[in-house]
Formats: C-alpha cells, structure tokens, sequence
C-alpha cells in the first residue's frame, strides 16, 4: 500500500499548484492589455497587425528558452547542476540572437515579412522596429523560465504568481504612460509594453530564485551532464515546436469550407476560449513532475478533476442560455456568429476532458527523463488532424468552424492514445516487474 509523505498531501499539491493556475491565467491577459493601448492609435489596425506579425515570428524564437523551465524543474538539484544548465541556457541564447540579427538586420528579415507574412511594404520598417524591441524579450523570458524551474523545484509558487501580478502592474502602467501622453504612434509601443513587463516578471523570478540557491548551500547531487540536459531539452524543444504547426494546418484548410469568414472567426474565437479555461491546468506536467513519486493516487484525482472542470464550464457555454450571453455581452458577437462559435466550442469538450491527461502522461515522461518518446505521439496528433481536416472540410464544408475543432479533437484523442502507449512500454521497460497498476 502506497505511503503518503503529509509533505506531499492533497492540500500541499493544492497550494503548490493554484498559484501556478493563476499565474498562467493571468499571463493570458498580457496581450489584452497590449491590444488594448495599441486599439487607441490612429489606423489601429495595421498597428495591431504588424504587432500581431512580430510576435508570431517571436512565438516561433522563443520557443528553445520556454523549455529551460521544464528542463531545471526535472534536472537540477542544487547550485552545481544549475550553473551546468545555465551554460547551456547561454549557448541556446546566443544561437537565438543571432538569428534574431538575421531577421532584424539583413534582407533574410524582408523575404520572412513579405513572402511568409505577406506583410505591407508600406509598413515594413515600422514592423522591423517592433521586431527588434520585441527580441529583446526572449533573453527576459529565457531567464524567468530558468530560474522559475528552481522556484518550482521548492514549491514557492506563490511568487511566480506575484511575479505576473508585478509584471501586469508594469504593463498597465506603461500602457497608461503611453496612452496619456500620446506615444502611441506604432506597434513598438505595444512591444515597449511587453517587453517592460517581461523584464519585471524577469526580474522577480531571478531575485527569488537566485535567493533560493543561495539560503540552499551545498547539496549532495549527482553530476549533471551536458549530454544529459541535451537529451532531456532536446525533444521538448521539437515537441513544442509541434505543437504550434496544428492551429496553422487548420486555419489553411479552413479556408475551404462554406462560409470562410464566419467559419475562421467562430473557430479562432472557440479556440481562444478553450485556452482560456484550459490555462489553470496548463502546469499539470510540474505536479508530475514534483509530487507524482511520493503521492501518485492523490495526483491522478488531482488530473481527474482538472480534465472535469474545464469541460463542464465549456457545457455550462454550450447547453444553457449562459452560453449566448456570455458571447453577445462578454465576447462582444452578433448572435450569429456567437451561435456558430457555440457550435464549435461542443467539439472542442473531448479536447478539454484529453488535455489534462496529455500533460500529465507528459510528465511521466518528463520524470523519468524519456523526452525524446514525446515526439511521436505528436506526430501522430498533427497526422490525425490532417487526415480529418480533408474530408470534413472537402466533403462536410457547411460544418465551416466545426470541422477545425473536431480534426483538432481527434488529433488530441489519438495523441493521448499514442502517449498512453509509449508511457506504458517505457515505463514497464524500466520497471518489468512492476504491473500497470503499480507504475501508475
């Protein structure tokens, strides 16, 4: 029988993982406060464009550094194991701002603009500007990351909660300082407001972090290898980078379908409120990661009603009136749009009740340092979403929004399947004498 540690009880997994909830939902209001500012200028539109450009390429860039949270919450154990790892956050940094300059600084940056984003050349040098600012914010989010993981490693997540609190305090700040004296003129304005609040999160992290590593001393660890970090951040790396191919596949199908213009934005729109209610459970891996080898039964309840909670707010959207004022008033839809935006959110249900438990077999792999068999579940998420998206779109085009959430659901569906699998084989070749039951 499983012996629980009280350090390891529902109620600290409960205080550790809140404040983990909270600040990734908070984090979702960043580019509100941005939109926001730049919303107010003169021409909004193409300001909000080009800003909306630049931190796509950026979302792309920075993807290498967001892994290194993951990466010190699972490898480093003290102060030795950390300057390892830091070194080679450093050499992932450097290798980023080069390619940064590239964009910044030579004609690689106009054919990425023109010919990818299909951006306006009228604009070009105001999108180059906000580009540059908006680099600067990777090395900012490369160290909040890095000393995150070891905030996280000492369940203090209290104080990255504080630090997004102090980082949108700054941003409403700026943007305030921005608006009122009129300097809303480009899109930098909105990277000037990002990358001061990422650099205050930034800031806070590293204070608190460093301040842990400090109070900790000298600890007993094993040797941390480069060659260890790189297989473990590696595939992370590439598994992230996968996951942002799938929304992108299914907006270039979607405009196959009946009624694109309603069917894109009732899609765009159901997917950001799926993130929305999702992004309190986005950390499940890191409960994985810390609790799930003292306290397993009471981390996979946890999973359980993290995977409930997110779907029945999407059916209390979909099945009752609150849905349809919830898009005409909060939203701001015409209830047509807001009732094809329903329509969509039901598909969207299956990937809420999947997503918690792809983050939590994740973790199991995480944990016992099996990174790189990530990768193939999803691989085989992003084929699923393909071979659905064709027909649906082709054959069922009147399904307009709907055919990107269902592709998008079975891709999930088949991609928890696949990791269910893969953690099952790994965990029972590290572990044959162990059953299913035992592992899990």
């Amino acid at each position: 029988m499983e012996q629980v540690n009280p350090n390891f009880s529902l109620m600290k997994m409960l205080a550790f993982f809140i404040p983990l909830g909270f600040s990734a939902s908070l984090t979702s209001i960043t580019h509100v406060i941005i939109n926001g500012t730049l919303g107010r200028a003169d021409h909004a539109e193409i300001i909000i464009a080009n800003y909306a450009i630049a931190l796509s390429l950026f979302g792309i860039i920075e993807r290498p550094v967001l892994v290194f949270r993951q990466t010190c919450s699972a490898l480093v154990k003290g102060k030795a194991s950390f300057q390892v790892l830091f070194s080679v956050f450093v050499k992932v940094t450097i290798a980023i701002f080069l390619v940064c300059v590239l964009i910044g600084f030579t004609p690689l940056g106009n054919w990425i603009f023109l010919t990818l984003f299909d951006a306006d050349p009228a604009t070009l040098h105001q999108l180059f500007s906000t580009f540059r600012i908006i680099a600067l914010v990777i090395l900012f989010s490369g160290m909040r990351c890095l000393y995150q993981g070891i905030i996280i490693n000492h369940f203090e997540t209290k104080w990255i909660t504080a630090g997004v609190i102090f980082r949108l305090a700054g941003m409403l700040l700026i943007s305030f300082g921005l608006v009122h004296f009129d300097l809303v003129q480009s899109s930098s304005a909105g990277a000037l407001i990002f990358l001061t609040g990422m650099a205050i999160e930034c800031g806070f992290s590293v204070w608190r972090g460093h301040t842990i590593l400090a109070e900790q001393g000298e600890v007993d660890e094993p040797e941390l290898k480069k060659k260890e970090i790189y297989s473990f951040y590696t595939p992370l790396v590439f598994y992230l980078s996968f996951q942002t191919i799938i929304i992108p596949i299914i907006y270039a199908f979607l405009g196959k379908i009946e009624n694109v213009p309603i069917g894109i934005a009732s899609f765009a729109l159901a997917f950001s409120i799926t993130n929305l209610v999702l992004s309190f459970f986005m950390y499940t891996h890191q409960l994985v990661l810390q609790f799930f080898k003292k306290n397993r039964s009471t981390v996979i309840k946890c999973v359980v009603v993290f995977s409930l909670v997110p779907s029945l707010l999407l059916c209390v959207l979909c099945f009752t009136p609150a849905g349809l004022w919830f898009m005409n008033h909060i939203m701001g839809t015409n209830e047509a749009l807001g009732q094809e935006c329903l329509s969509v959110l039901k598909f969207f249900i299956i990937k809420t009740l999947v997503f918690p438990w792809v983050d939590f077999l994740g973790g199991i792999l995480m944990l016992q340092k099996s990174t790189r068999s990530m990768l193939k579940p999803q691989v085989l998420n992003i084929i699923t979403v393909c071979v659905f998206i064709v027909p649906l779109v082709y054959f069922l085009p009147d399904l307009n929004g709907s055919a990107g959430a269902i592709a998008a659901s079975i891709g999930e569906l088949a991609g928890l399947l696949a990791v269910y699998h893969v953690v099952r084989r790994v965990t029972q070749r590290k572990n044959p004498q162990a059953g299913m039951s035992e592992n899990f």
